[in-house]
């Protein structure tokens, strides 16, 4: 579990870095962004990861990791959003982004080593293949979710399919780096 811990920490290190990149380029325009909208950008993501592992040719030179990358910052973004609500103007600096960011991360790494530990890291007998199907599935779900205006009778909320996808992420691109 300690590896887990410190690998989760590298990916996660990895994909804050990028945002911050793109905070400083872009500032926080994402902030607009309905939930819907973020849903689709992560569903256009896996599916395009999907694609990545059926088949042969390759017409863009991007592998995997980046679109892995994107899916956790979106959800994070979503996060975000659920917690803040949407703007119709960018209203975040880079630092309190970030601080926003590092939040949602903690709750999600939080929940990630809960289910760890009751699962017993299951998720490292698993293929990236499976694991991408799985953000699909959560994909689908919350867009149903989304379609019901967000009500649901016996399932989990919006916030928790997007922390899976996250953590399922995470766990694909440990697998894709070792």
């Amino acid at each position: 579990m300690q590896d887990t811990s410190k690998q989760y920490d590298d990916v996660i290190k990895t994909c804050r870095d990028l945002f911050i990149k793109k905070m400083s380029d872009y500032g926080s325009a994402w902030r607009i962004l309905r939930l819907p909208s973020l849903t689709d950008q992560i569903f256009i993501k896996a599916q395009r990861i999907r694609g990545l592992q059926q088949n042969d040719v390759r017409k863009v030179d991007e592998g995997q990791e980046s679109e892995f990358i994107g899916i956790i910052n979106y959800c994070i973004m979503a996060l975000i959003q659920l917690e803040k609500g949407v703007v119709e103007q960018p209203d975040l600096s880079v630092e309190a982004a970030t601080d926003l960011y590092a939040k949602q991360v903690a709750i999600t790494k939080q929940l990630m080593q809960d289910k760890n530990h009751d699962y017993g890291e299951a998720w490292r007998d698993m293929r990236v293949s499976s694991l991408t199907d799985l953000i699909l599935q959560k994909l689908l779900r919350v867009k149903q979710i989304e379609d019901n205006s967000g009500i649901t009778i016996v399932s989990e909320g919006i916030d928790a399919n997007y922390q899976d996808m996250v953590n399922y992420a995470v766990f694909a691109m440990i697998h894709l780096k070792e």
